[in-house]
């Protein structure tokens, strides 16, 4: 799988792949609020990617949706702290 040279992407994603979710895997999804272009789902992603267990990280900032693949349930204030690292504000687990 090719690496984009940019991380703004048309599909609205700042890293390609990273769907394959393994058995035992947790998938959450939160809401960021402060994300405006693929630069901010980058920054984001890769704060949320260095959080031990994390297996993938898709950030849309269109939609403010960031959905982590972990090897299980992640503490919220460890993701909270990661965020805010990024420059960008934790809502909470999107509904």
């Amino acid at each position: 799988m090719a690496e984009n040279s940019s991380c703004c992407t048309p599909e609205g994603s700042c890293h390609s792949g990273g769907t394959d979710v393994q058995a035992g895997e947790v998938t959450t999804t939160y809401k960021v609020t402060g994300m405006t272009c693929g630069h901010c789902e980058g920054a984001v992603s890769s704060e949320l990617g260095e959080l031990a267990g994390v297996s993938s990280v898709q950030a849309v900032a269109a939609t403010g949706l960031v959905t982590v693949t972990s090897k299980a349930p992640l503490d919220e204030d460890a993701v909270r702290a990661a965020v805010d690292e990024a420059g960008y504000e934790l809502v909470g687990q999107a509904a």
